[in-house]
Order: C-alpha cells, then structure tokens, then sequence
C-alpha cells in the first residue's frame, strides 16, 4: 500500500510541474537535415553546423536533455505531426501554411533564395530568366512553391537533399539549382569554388525557425533561452563561427 502511494504521489507531482517543466526532464529527439551546409552537416564521423551549435547553446540555457535525430527534411514535419519528433531545427523557413500544422520559435535567422549556375553560363540573373530551364531544386522546400507559383514555366527536378542538386548542375544536367542563399553560397565560395556561381537573388525576407509540434510546451521555454543566448552574446560567437561576420 505504502508503494501505490509513492506512486500516486510521485505522479502527482510530476502533473503538477508547469508544461516547460516535464519537458525539461525528459531526453528530446531533435531533428535535423542530413546535409544542409553550414547548417547541419556530417564532418569526421559527426554532426555539426550553424543549427547544431545554435540548439546545443539553448538547450543548454533551458536546461534540455536532447538526442540528435538525423533525416531528410521531407520527412521532419510529418515527424513533428505524428509528434515522434520534440523540436527540429534545419534552415525551416516559417511560412503561414505550415503554421497550420506545426509551431515555430521566434526567428532566429533571416534567409532568402539564390541562384546558381556554372561558371561559364550567362543569361540567368534572376527569376524570370529560369522560364524554360531545367532547375534542381530541394524536395518539400519553399524554392519549390515559390518557383511553381512565380516561375511555372520552369522545369524543376527535385532532389531529397541539396547535394546531389549541385552534382546535378556539375555535371550539366539542369540550367541552375534555387536553393536557400547561405548554403548557396557556402556552396560556390568552397566545393563549387572556379566551377559555379552565385548569379543574383530570387527572394528575399524569409526567416528560419525552431519547430515544434502543434502545441508544444517548449516554445515558450525555447524562445526565452534564445532571447538569452543572443543577449549575452553566444548567438554572435556562433554565428561570426559560421558565417565570417557578426550579424547585422
């Protein structure tokens, strides 16, 4: 009897904590692309980027417990849905129809979309200039409705992840890969360096959020870390690391 009622009591309390509280003693699946440079990327066996250093910073200013949960991008917000998924962080860009269905942090990155082409190629500056051409782009990404919406002449080619989409420009078999600005230009400025180039902005204004499930309790407890971290300077840290520059 004294054990159902250390039992009883023991669950009690933890009802009792607040929301933030239970998950902040729990392991968390966090999820991540599997190949989004600088952002999150394998390196020597691990990995790592701008958005693996970022929620390891929070994590720790929460108090989190976390387990890193690598998969293609298509398949984290059906993660989130199903809920098999606490929090993901993979350059998701917070748009209205996804809001819908899951929760976002506050903004912690402002990003946009460029264009890519090979070195020798003229005559694509910008969106219009991709009517009629082969595009490569990242499946289940803002690129892709953007460009259905405002380029429905073009013929995009969908890739799982941005890398085979530049082997795809390497090799000549589309015009131009539209992926998000960073990674485009991390991209032309290392591998792709002599070969390829970043030729002009497509969109702008977009911003990357922390996601969640619908209704998750750790969006308020994740955006008061990150309010922290990015007053007391470990956001600038991290990002001059992977950018070069202190933000703006």
């Amino acid at each position: 009897m004294k054990h159902k009622i250390k039992a009883w009591l023991a669950v009690a309390a933890l009802m009792a904590l607040p929301m933030g509280a239970q998950a902040q003693g729990k392991e968390l699946i966090m999820a991540t692309d599997t190949a989004f440079v600088p952002f999150e990327f394998k390196q020597d066996g691990k990995y790592t980027g701008f958005d693996i250093d970022l929620w390891d910073a929070v994590a720790k200013q929460a108090g989190l417990q976390y387990k890193l949960q690598p998969m293609d991008f298509n398949g984290i917000i059906p993660g989130l849905q199903t809920r098999n998924v606490d929090v993901a962080l993979a350059g998701i860009t917070i748009r209205d129809d996804r809001k819908e269905v899951i929760d976002f942090s506050d903004p912690y990155y402002e990003s946009g979309l460029a264009i890519l082409v090979r070195e020798d190629t003229d005559g694509i500056q910008n969106a219009a200039d991709l009517d009629g051409k082969q595009v490569a782009v990242k499946i289940g990404t803002a690129t892709v409705d953007y460009l259905n919406r405002e380029v429905p002449g073009a013929k995009l080619k969908l890739f799982p992840n941005i890398d085979n989409a530049f082997l795809e420009l390497a090799t000549g078999r589309v015009d131009a890969v539209v992926h998000d600005t960073p990674n485009v230009q991390y991209y032309a400025q290392t591998g792709g360096k002599g070969h390829v180039k970043v030729t002009g902005a497509v969109k702008s204004g977009d911003y990357y959020g922390i996601a969640f499930p619908k209704g998750s309790e750790l969006v308020p407890v994740v955006n008061e870390a990150l309010a922290a971290i990015k007053a007391n300077g470990t956001y600038d840290v991290i990002y001059e690391k992977w950018f070069g520059k202190q933000p703006e």
